[in-house]
């Protein structure tokens, strides 16, 4: 059997699967979501939205949370098959006492799609800079980036160093890495996966809800994690479609963000990781905080990818003292 055969049948076991699965998944769902609990529900934490337009066109889903001090601002970049609500947590804390900028990154959340070809690192730093020149002219920044927001910031120190240190006075990234994240893929399996899955992206949205909170908890938590922020980060992940998943995939194969590192050290910067994350493995974290020159390393102990969830009051923390030594710089 060829291997695309092989592929496709995987696929088409997965999608199978999926469709017996569907009906009893999504009563679970609506069990757990009642089991929440939540003093404020997820996804509700809103503002009144604008439309930025990148370089090349996209429309890009931004929300201010205005405050009387008006700077620095503090920009939230997301990860992958992520949206704005990942911020639940730190925007609840923060509401009010500085001025918050959140970011639908292309393709997600509310944002416009962009073509396979434009989901590249280059594209969402050129967003970020559209966001910057558009909603923050003036003033000092603090960039909080996680994952694939993390990656962001460093492709965004690559090609504009310069921000570094002038306008952007502080950078805190979580479970996020400059590198070294895929070992092998560079078979040829890959070339036959790729164009499969993208093929078949209508019939996976359905399919990958198979078990999906399972999967979840296993990949993207720690594994004393809350069911409450398992059940967050799942029905948010579910609500990126799976071209998503295929148009950004290709970008960490071969990943190497490290030429940008050396000039986010010009401003105040935390990394953190947990211990117990199986995406963007601790190692990463401490080498980025190695390579950062000055950057102060977190760990949380047990933790997975989902940090902001897990340990939100820590990353809350981390974040607003980055904020307090930009602000004393200011004085």
């Amino acid at each position: 059997m060829s291997r695309t055969l092989r592929l496709a049948g995987t696929a088409g076991a997965f999608v199978a699967a999926g469709t017996v699965a569907t009906l009893l998944n999504g009563r679970s769902r609506g069990r757990r979501r009642r089991r929440r609990g939540e003093d404020v529900e997820f996804g509700s934490v809103r503002s009144d939205g604008t439309t930025i337009v990148s370089a090349d066109g996209v429309p890009l889903h931004v929300e201010v949370d205005e405050a009387e001090r008006k700077t620095p601002t503090v920009v939230f970049l997301h990860g992958w098959v992520e949206n704005i609500d990942v911020w639940h947590y730190q925007r609840l804390a923060m509401r009010g006492a500085v001025r918050m900028v959140f970011v639908d990154l292309r393709s997600h959340g509310r944002s416009g799609r962009a073509t396979s070809k434009k989901s590249t690192f280059a594209e969402l730093a050129d967003d970020v800079t559209a966001v910057i020149d558009q909603l923050i002219p003036r003033g000092p920044i603090v960039l909080v980036g996680h994952s694939m927001g993390g990656m962001t910031i460093m492709q965004l120190a690559g090609t504009r160093p310069e921000l570094f240190g002038g306008r952007v006075r502080g950078v805190v990234l979580l479970g996020t890495s400059a590198g070294r994240l895929m070992r092998g893929e560079g078979s040829p399996g890959l070339r036959y996966l790729i164009p499969l899955l993208r093929a078949g992206a209508p019939a996976l949205d359905w399919g990958r809800r198979f078990n999906s909170y399972s999967v979840i908890r296993r990949w993207g938590l720690g594994p004393d994690a809350h069911e409450r922020h398992v059940d967050m980060a799942n029905e948010m992940i579910l609500e990126a479609p799976t071209h998503v998943l295929t148009d950004f995939y290709p970008n960490f194969v071969g990943l190497d963000l490290t030429a940008g590192l050396a000039a986010i050290g010009r401003a105040r910067t935390v990394v953190m990781g947990g211990t117990a994350d199986l995406l963007t493995p601790v190692k990463h974290s401490r080498r980025l905080a190695e390579a950062i020159p000055g950057a102060e390393l977190i760990e949380l102990d047990g933790v997975g990818h989902m940090l902001m969830f897990e340990q939100h009051e820590a990353v809350t923390r981390a974040i607003e003292g980055v904020l307090a030594e930009v602000r004393e710089g200011m004085a």
